[in-house]
């Protein structure tokens, strides 16, 4: 094992095309606003001034390979894209209804406990996936710097497993649409991280 730094750049998709406003979770065809796209390059660029990448891996989800994809154009990049399903954003009850669903009295019920969450997948589950794909890119590129392009609660949740601060919904985290949060690393030990939005 290298004592060389690995940085684990985990970027946001970039913004979605979603003119019904809903909330779109693990749903298929919702692919990136031309706004999207060019968050997706603007990030690119930001990678490309920090250095070398060894690998760019991506949530199945069209948004965040459509980010990923223009992401490997700007930078040069021939090799395959790598999917990983860990990296997928958590499934939700409200998946496919109106953002403002959460608000009809009838639908509280799904609200019952928040710690869970009780509407979606579990923190716990979502913090152990992430967690396991982190471990796993890692491993495989030491000392070197990685991309994986997933979306807003795993990306919370993995920061939150190396810095424990509240739960996802009280957090104040920032993780903007094609945001940068890259977390460091020098084999297991966590140094931090640092931030970069479009």
């Amino acid at each position: 094992m290298t004592d060389a730094e690995t940085v684990v750049h985990l970027v946001r998709h970039g913004e979605v095309q979603n003119p019904d406003n809903l909330r779109y979770g693990q749903l298929i065809g919702f692919p990136l606003s031309p706004r999207g796209r060019d968050q997706a390059r603007l990030a690119a660029e930001r990678l490309r001034a920090a250095g070398p990448i060894a690998v760019v891996v991506s949530s199945p989800l069209e948004r965040a390979i459509e980010t990923a994809t223009l992401m490997r154009l700007a930078l040069d990049r021939e090799d395959e894209l790598v999917l990983d399903h860990r990296l997928i954003e958590a499934k939700s009850d409200f998946d496919g209804r109106p953002r403002l669903a959460v608000l009809r009295p009838w639908e509280w019920w799904r609200l019952r406990n928040p710690w869970r969450p009780s509407w979606a997948e579990p923190f716990i589950e979502v913090t152990r996936r992430m967690v396991a794909a982190l471990a796993m890119l890692r491993a495989t590129w030491p000392g070197r710097a990685i991309v994986a392009v997933s979306h807003q609660s795993p990306i919370w949740l993995a920061r939150q497993a190396f810095e424990s601060p509240p739960p996802p919904w009280r957090s104040r985290m920032r993780c903007a649409h094609a945001s940068i949060t890259s977390l460091r690393f020098v084999a297991d030990r966590y140094l931090g991280h640092d931030y970069w939005a479009p």
